[in-house]
């Protein structure tokens, strides 16, 4: 939102101070870093304290294990805090207009709306199952679809080649027609086929991993933060031509606001991190690490690094 501002103020003849710095990203990411630890530090305690004053707490189930039952009432569904951190930011940093940043958005809000309605059933209907295992995936296959279709279909990211990285080898870009056993125009359709069914597959595999990950304190939101900055770092690399050629790394144009935005989501799981960590004083619940699963999964498939993921 700040860079299109900035961009109109530009054209209209306006020049302030440091109005520049916005065309690097390794500054937009800081500052998307720094904006999403501040917001989910400062917001943290007021909506812990709301959960609390909601009821809105954690159902253990007694299975006889050391310190299990403290955690009962535990404030859950504190992923809303990482969301709103993590969208304060974006929607402040990121170039709104760029089609890798507006698919992860769509991809929070559809994997955090998923969670949610998982938790509310949970909580507010005392229905301890949530939303079925079926309808789950059937959600998740929706959005992995999705991004299929927007990854062999957009104008703004689609290529001829259907390639990915295979990790730790090195000619290390697998093209997907390898897999195909036809040849032709008939044989570049088998091709797309088989990449939307994997990209399907990352992503529903992503979302349940971090959900099944979730489980203590601190674990799912450690592990992730890590993996976000990688993506982030590899999105960065890919998306700057020099650099890309000087390390051997699939050029992605664009990439660079996946940088950014995998900067602010990594800024908002730490944020997070300090009110979870041991003993924690919020639980992220589906609400969190559906999201946090869909992020990771969809922020890969962007880069085409789905099998380093």
């Amino acid at each position: 939102m700040l860079q299109i501002l900035f961009d109109w103020l530009k054209s209209a003849g306006f020049d302030f101070p440091g109005m520049n710095l916005f065309r690097y990203i390794s500054f937009k990411a800081a500052l998307a870093g720094s904006i999403s630890i501040i917001t989910s530090m400062i917001a943290g305690k007021k909506i812990i304290r709301l959960l609390r004053k909601k009821q809105i707490g954690e159902t253990i189930r007694d299975l006889g294990l050391q310190g299990q039952m403290e955690k009962k009432g535990t404030p859950t569904m504190g992923g809303i805090m990482i969301i709103f951190s993590l969208m304060v930011a974006v929607l402040l940093v990121c170039d709104l207009r760029n089609v890798y940043v507006q698919l992860l958005i769509a991809s929070t809000l559809f994997c955090g709306g998923l969670g949610f309605a998982d938790d509310y059933i949970k909580v507010f209907k005392h229905d301890k199952g949530g939303l079925s295992e079926s309808k789950k995936l059937a959600f998740q296959f929706i959005l992995g679809l999705f991004i299929a279709l927007m990854m062999c279909f957009s104008k703004t990211i689609h290529t001829d080649q259907v390639l990915t990285t295979i990790p730790f080898i090195k000619e290390h870009e697998f093209d997907y027609s390898w897999l195909s056993p036809f040849g032709g125009q008939f044989g570049v359709y088998c091709t797309w086929g088989i990449y939307m069914l994997v990209i399907i597959f990352v992503i529903l595999s992503c979302t349940n991993g971090a959900n099944l990950t979730d489980g203590l304190d601190g674990l799912a939101t450690g592990v992730s933060t890590t993996i976000a900055v990688v993506i982030g770092v590899i999105a960065w690399l890919s998306g700057d031509i020099l650099d890309s050629k000087y390390l051997n790394i699939m050029y992605l144009p664009g990439t660079g606001e996946v940088a950014v935005f995998m900067a602010a989501f990594a800024g908002a799981l730490t944020g997070f991190l300090w009110y979870n960590t041991y003993p924690a004083q919020v639980f992220m619940g589906d609400t969190g690490s559906l999201m946090i699963g869909g992020v990771i999964g969809v922020g890969a498939v962007l880069i085409r690094k789905e099998l380093l993921l």
